[in-house]
């Protein structure tokens, strides 16, 4: 079994603390990584390494900096297949999957490759009587990223670049369920010309959340996981002063009306929601069965999803993987549970399923239920796993009033042939990413990804112009050069 390391200051190396977990192979069940915890020392040590990169890294020019994610971006496509083969075997996710994952990421480091044009200010001349003003943004300084399981280069991708093109030293805390991706990561940017120090690894748990969450000289911390985590994030973050961006959970729906292209809906829905195996932040989680179309869409949902090719992540036309642990596989079927006990028709279960090749694996087969009502619980909770949950309206209004009033509002999409519904919904819907026809609407790296209410805590949405806002600050200048200059005791004024 691999025994892992942090990365901190341009090399690996072993942790101090004595604590270690395990990283699993979910198709196998077996153990493939010890994974060093960090302790609250350790996180400091990689913070006082970062802090001391800053000034250096920050008087860099924008040019040069984005020069090395210029370099960096090579070497991520030179190592696409090798980062998608690592994120397989720790994650279980396919390979093909995997691959999508990366070019996801490396869209942001092309974004970032931008980032003289980004980080460009506003002048104005002769704001007053022979006086100038002009805004520029400048780094924050050490900022952190602490990233899930589902996404183990997606989602630091979609952090580390914007923050050390801006200027900032990072510091990844990546999920301990699969961590070696960062690893990866680490050495192509060290290949890429990066100083050290700017870019460190630090592996652990809670105790090293807290530590970078209460670290006086840590400026930032974005956040991907859980709603009950992001909310302990946001406010312990901003509680020691920090900046913080916390993204948590998603309950989806997509909404099919009438009219809307049959084959097409139950291709979108059925990748959509067991894709992954449900492990995704934009999975789709509900559909919304509008009036007439309900018994087709489901009938032909369930034709669908018990045909469902499952397997390991380099299998040849899998088209599902393993959950990420047998504990979560736990949880999984304990909802399915749940939503049968209280009245929902389970028309696939996938409980029982059993890799013939892999017995010992995390394996979970799809599910489908309909006549899901609001209150149950399969409804209202953030499943994570290959579930989806039919519910059928009478009418767009009410499907529309449904999505409005859960309480997650990450992403949504609606499948019609009516321009003018799509326009309505786009309108009236209070989710913060739509999709039209589109089922799972992820912006490019050019527009930002966030949520609303309980799917997002914090003010700034990821990656985009979002991103450089949240990983620099505004300051604006004003400036005269007058031959002689008298004090002034009142609030000056542009005369």
């Amino acid at each position: 079994m691999q025994e892992l390391s942090h990365y901190i200051g341009g090399e690996r190396c072993q942790g101090q603390s004595g604590r270690f977990g395990e990283a699993f192979n979910p198709a196998s069940g077996a153990a493939c990584a010890r994974v060093p915890l960090a302790s609250a020392d350790e996180v400091g040590h990689a913070v006082a390494v970062a802090r001391r990169a800053y000034p250096g890294w920050a008087e860099t020019s924008p040019l040069k900096r984005a020069r090395v994610m210029f370099r960096f971006k090579a070497l991520l496509e030179d190592n696409q297949q090798r980062l998608a083969e690592l994120i397989s075997s720790e994650h279980g996710k396919l390979v093909s999957d995997a691959l999508g994952e990366v070019q996801r990421g490396l869209e942001v480091v092309e974004f970032a490759c931008g980032i003289p044009q980004l980080l460009k200010g506003e002048f104005t001349e002769q704001v007053g009587g022979g006086i100038d003003s002009h805004s520029l943004r400048q780094p924050l300084g050490v900022v952190a990223g602490v990233t899930p399981f589902n996404f183990p280069a997606m989602v630091p991708l979609w952090m580390f670049p914007l923050a050390i093109a801006s200027g900032n030293c990072f510091i990844l805390k990546p999920s301990e369920r699969n961590p070696s991706a960062s690893l990866l990561l680490a050495e192509l940017l060290a290949e890429a010309g990066l100083p050290a120090g700017v870019f460190n690894v630090v592996h652990g748990d809670k105790e090293a959340v807290d530590a970078l969450l209460t670290h006086p000289d840590v400026a930032a911390i974005s956040f991907v996981g859980s709603t009950p985590i992001a909310r302990y994030i946001y406010e312990t973050g901003a509680r020691h002063g920090k900046r913080v961006q916390a993204l948590g959970g998603a309950k989806n729906h997509m909404v099919v009306l009438p009219d809307a292209d049959l084959d097409n809906a139950v291709e979108a829905l059925i990748g959509a929601a067991y894709g992954s195996a449900g492990e995704r932040c934009m999975a789709i989680s509900v559909a919304l069965a509008v009036g007439e179309i309900g018994d087709a869409l489901v009938a032909r949902l369930a034709e669908r999803a018990a045909a469902l090719k499952i397997g390991q992540g380099d299998d040849a036309g899998a088209e599902m993987g393993p959950l990420i642990s047998a504990a979560h596989r736990a949880k999984v079927r304990a909802y399915v549970d749940q939503g049968v006990a209280e009245g929902a028709r389970l028309l696939v279960d996938g409980r029982d399923y059993a890799h013939p090749g892999q017995p010992q694996g995390y394996f979970f087969g799809p599910c489908l239920f309909d006549h899901v009502e609001p209150q149950m619980t399969i409804y209202r909770e953030e499943i994570f796993g290959p579930v989806l949950a039919v519910v059928r309206v009478p009418d767009f209004a009410r499907a529309i009033e449904l999505i409005n009033a859960h309480p997650y509002a990450n992403g949504v999409s609606l499948f019609t042939a009516s321009g003018a519904a799509a326009r309505e919904f786009s309108h009236r819907i209070q989710v913060g990413m739509v999709g039209i026809n589109v089922p799972i609407p992820v912006p490019m790296a050019f527009h930002s990804f966030g949520g609303w209410k309980a799917s997002l805590f914090g003010d700034h949405h990821m990656h985009g112009a979002e991103g450089v806002r949240f990983y620099t600050r505004m300051k604006t200048v004003t400036s005269r050069w007058p031959e002689r200059l008298a004090a002034e005791f009142a609030m000056p004024t542009m005369k």
